[in-house]
């Protein structure tokens, strides 16, 4: 969409009100109150002057001496490093900041949990929104309060620090120890069409079309599409056709995903409502069952590990797909430039409640994808607020997206714009363009969308296909029900977790049982496990939760 969606109007608007979200917050404080927890470490630097700091300019200039930080980007998947690619030579040439990235060789939960147990944490964390970690580490005393920094440090943060998600963030006890990347509201999602939605259901382009585009919005449909592929398609240039992969396996795919596909609600009547128990899901739940009986589904999409999805996916050899579009992009113009240039994936109308209602999909949410934390364990507070605070900002969301002026992009018509060849490059080798230019989505950690969609290329139609199809059921308004899991250490929390570890573990036993009432007696089994573990709790948990966010969306 090509549209400039940072009108300077606007600007100031947001950022006043932000600002006046954190003062009225702060002010019924006491003075002591207003102090950072506990004092930021000496900065390497020589600090400078909070007199010579001016709200309406950036503080990095201020200092561009080198300095090193550590970043983990908590996702054990992220491949990119920082000194190689242009990008980020140039943004460390300008601001005087080398970044090493850390990544977890596991889990980042784990990971950052071990940190948190020696002291020893990274300068900058990025963490996934949902994870249990980002609580700890706020309610440990482990990271600085955004808000606090900036005071001290770089005020010109509040300007752009995006529009109300500090505030979204923002804990009882006034202060913002996060910035999220992706944050949508859903006034803006309204407003521009821009839904952030990714979640679609795919299937291959030439194998759904030879079938005569079966409807896979019916389990009887979806079970005879399967035994299609089963009898005539069962091979791809001699490897055998995975039927089905799910995003995520349990947790995911098959939990969330596809409740969204069947238009379940996350609340009733104003309350919560148990999803899990809903009719359709469980419905479909037996429609894999009865699939795993007949042979026309196997495990693999339950227990492949990452680079076999990759290998599959690569060579086309998925026929259907829960998965978001963004994975695919890829993929898609690969395929459409391969030997058989239909084998590309669209997406479809997927398996459909009972009443035939739309998918409603998740669509981008205030909480973002991830969170960006400056934890007590650097020695440079100062450096990493600034240079926090320049990622935010339009300058530095320039930088990182489109790089460096006259040699990755141009201004035209009074507007940045991508040069030819790397547009070409997005569309022909996103690989080699993310290597060695390091621009668009190659450093997401601090993305705002609001910013950086204006400068994005024309999509590929093999792209823009699913991308349109997923915006389309988009349901705006559901990015409220985000997260209103019980995370941490808290007895819920407990709960919550022992809950969702159990389902993982039950889920394979539903798909594999041999008979529809070896399938009642195991879910009836785990509703008992999870009554025990404390479901009304968590559910307790979520209705509040729930109210506060409604509460805070009326504000």
């Amino acid at each position: 969409m090509k549209r400039n969606f940072i009108k300077q109007g606007m600007a100031i608007v947001l950022a006043g009100i932000l600002t006046l979200g954190l003062v009225a917050c702060n002010s019924s404080s006491s003075v002591s109150e207003t102090k950072p927890t506990s004092e930021p470490a000496d900065s390497t630097q020589q600090p400078t002057s909070e007199l010579t700091l001016n709200p309406d300019e950036p503080a990095w200039k201020l200092d561009t001496s080198p300095v090193d930080l550590t970043w983990f980007v908590g996702a054990n998947w992220y491949a990119h490093t920082w000194g190689e690619s242009l990008t980020s030579k140039y943004v460390t040439e300008k601001t005087g900041v080398n970044i090493k990235l850390e990544v977890p060789s596991g889990e980042a939960n784990e990971h950052i949990t071990l940190m948190m147990t020696s002291g020893e944490l990274p300068d900058l964390i990025s963490m996934g929104s949902w994870e249990t970690a980002v609580k700890k580490l706020w309610e440990g005393d482990h990271v600085y309060a955004l808000n606090e920094l900036a005071e001290k440090y770089d005020p010109y943060f509040f300007k752009v620090a995006g529009d109300g998600t500090l505030k979204w963030y923002r804990q009882e006890n006034g202060n913002t120890y996060g910035v999220p990347n992706d944050s949508y509201s859903p006034n803006l999602m309204h407003e521009t069409g821009m839904t952030a939605a990714n979640q679609t259901f795919l299937v291959r382009k030439d194998l759904y079309e030879d079938m005569g585009k079966p409807d896979l919005s019916t389990p009887e449909g979806f079970l005879g599409a399967l035994q299609l592929l089963k009898d005539k398609y069962s091979e791809y240039k001699g490897q055998p056709i995975s039927p089905f992969f799910a995003q995520g396996n349990v947790p995911y795919g098959m939990t969330e995903y596809l409740h969204n596909l069947l238009a379940v609600p996350y609340e009733k009547d104003g309350k919560v409502y148990d999803r899990f128990t809903d009719p359709d899901y469980i419905t479909w739940l037996k429609t894999f069952r009865t699939a795993y009986e007949r042979g026309l589904i196997n495990v693999d999409f339950l227990v492949d590990s990452d680079s076999q999805v990759e290998e599959k996916t690569n060579n086309a050899r998925y026929f259907m797909q829960i998965r978001e579009w963004t994975g695919m992009t890829a993929v898609n113009p690969l395929l459409a430039a391969s030997g058989n240039p239909d084998s590309y994936y669209i997406a479809v109308d997927g398996p459909q409640n009972s009443k035939g209602d739309s998918a409603k999909l998740f669509p981008g949410n205030m909480d973002g994808w991830m969170v960006t934390m400056i934890s007590k364990s650097t020695k440079n507070p100062e450096r990493a607020m600034r240079f926090l605070t320049y990622l935010a900002s339009e300058e530095g969301q320039r930088d990182l997206f489109l790089g460096k002026e006259g040699e990755t992009w141009d201004m035209v018509d009074g507007k940045p714009q991508l040069n030819a060849e790397m547009i070409k490059l997005s569309e022909t080798d996103i690989e080699k363009m993310e290597k060695e230019y390091g621009i668009m989505d190659t450093y997401w950690m601090m993305r705002n969308p609001v910013i950086i969609n204006q400068w994005r290329p024309e999509k590929a139609p093999v792209i823009k296909q699913m991308e349109e199809f997923s915006n389309l059921q988009a349901d705006i308004d559901s990015g409220l029900y985000k997260g209103l899991d019980p995370l941490g250490d808290s007895e819920v929390a407990v709960a919550w977790s022992r809950i969702s570890q159990n389902w993982e573990e039950v889920m394979p036993e539903l798909i594999t049982a041999k008979d529809e009432a070896t399938f009642d007696k195991i879910f009836e089994s785990f509703l008992d496990r999870r009554e025990n573990y404390g479901f009304d709790k968590v559910m307790e948990y979520r209705q509040t939760e729930l109210d506060v966010r409604k509460a805070k969306m009326a504000e």
